[in-house]
């Protein structure tokens, strides 16, 4: 980058002003919308089920989540924005993160879901492969059963680590093996789990074919992040806090 193309002073200033105007433009959409359900609540227990109409009433609170979803959109931009020039300008940075448009999009699901589906990624490393072929082979002298169980011979078939592997989730529940995964040989990684709303519950059997294919992020509901990335980044800013900005 050339030094004409480098960020002033100036740019960083501006960027300040568009988070302030962003951050007064979501407080007023969030207090909008607060308003709006205030005094819909109102007018409905003073005129009756029949003056207000159903269709109007979503209308409405559809048109005031939109306006919440864009301004956080917009304030999440103009936050990135501002913590890139006060970084290249000044190498300092922000106390706070506001969470970019680049991790799940605006909700679109129902309302009030009538079912849900929970996406659960957990991913480890195989620390010590013996330690888990131990603990395979000791649940399987405590249980013989738990080798003949068929997915666990569809497991075996690459022998070692693999049937291990078919032995111990086979008999653990995941949660379990998550709680206990040191003694397993293993080593936790990042981990997600996903709350999705669905429009209703799936046959028996219907996505077992392809359980993650029909996941839409736009039906999340809520999720719930694990990360080192998250403990190394209070720890640096543990570190930025004893030892003062600059």
């Amino acid at each position: 980058m050339s030094d004409a193309a480098q960020p002033t002073a100036a740019d960083v200033r501006a960027a300040a002003e568009a988070v302030k105007a962003a951050l007064d433009r979501h407080l007023e959409a969030v207090e909008r919308r607060a308003g709006e359900s205030r005094a819909s609540a109102g007018a409905d227990a003073d005129a009756g089920d029949g003056e207000r109409s159903e269709a109007t009433a979503e209308q409405d609170t559809a048109g005031l989540d939109s306006a919440v979803y864009a301004a956080f959109d917009e304030l999440a931009a103009a936050g990135e924005t501002y913590d890139e020039l006060l970084y290249e300008v000044y190498d300092e940075v922000t106390p706070f993160e506001i969470p970019g448009g680049d991790t799940l999009p605006a909700y679109a699901g129902p309302e009030t879901p009538s079912a849900l589906s929970v996406l659960i990624r957990r991913d480890y490393t195989i620390a010590e492969p013996q330690r888990m072929l131990a603990q395979a082979e000791r649940v399987t002298e405590l249980d013989p059963e738990s080798a003949e169980d068929e997915r666990v011979e569809g497991a075996s078939a690459g022998g070692g680590v693999h049937a291990a592997l078919g032995v111990l989730f086979g008999e653990y529940e995941p949660d379990e093996i998550a709680t206990r995964h040191k003694e397993f040989g293993l080593e936790e990684g990042d981990s997600t789990l996903w709350v999705t709303a669905v429009d209703e519950p799936g046959e028996p059997g219907e996505w077992l074919s392809a359980p993650f294919d029909q996941a839409d992020p736009q039906h999340v509901v809520c999720r719930f992040d694990v990360s080192s990335v998250f403990d190394e980044d209070e720890e640096d800013l543990l570190v930025e806090t004893e030892d003062g900005p600059g």
